[in-house]
């Protein structure tokens, strides 16, 4: 019974969010807004995390198996990413670059 309010849980926030984001015309992803969905319904303890706790674990122990079409999808598309190779690796080291660099920001700010 604990896996069927964690799905129905999960499932209700994910078509919430797609709503949400159909609405908005998509600016923002509805798999975003369900996780944030998700995440407001148990901060404020509208469904207690204990419910979603098996269901949630479930999920984390094939995740795996979510990754199964992304990676068929790059062998797929392997011409394209090799005549694109330079184009992916400097965008790679400049948004790593930026990242890194924004958190060394942050940290400084909020160390004060």
């Amino acid at each position: 019974m604990h896996y069927m309010i964690g799905i129905l849980t999960i499932l209700a926030c994910w078509a919430v969010g797609n709503l949400i984001s159909l609405l908005i015309n998509g600016f923002v992803s509805g798999n975003i807004i369900g996780m944030l969905l998700l995440y407001a319904i148990l901060h404020f303890r509208i469904i207690k995390a204990e419910r979603v706790a098996p269901t949630a674990k479930f999920l984390l122990g094939i995740i795996a198996l979510f990754f199964v079409p992304f990676g068929v999808g790059l062998m797929e598309s392997h011409t394209t990413l090799a005549d694109n190779l330079m184009a992916i690796v400097v965008s790679c080291a400049i948004s790593t670059l930026a990242v890194i660099a924004t958190v060394a920001f942050v940290y400084l700010k909020l160390r004060k």
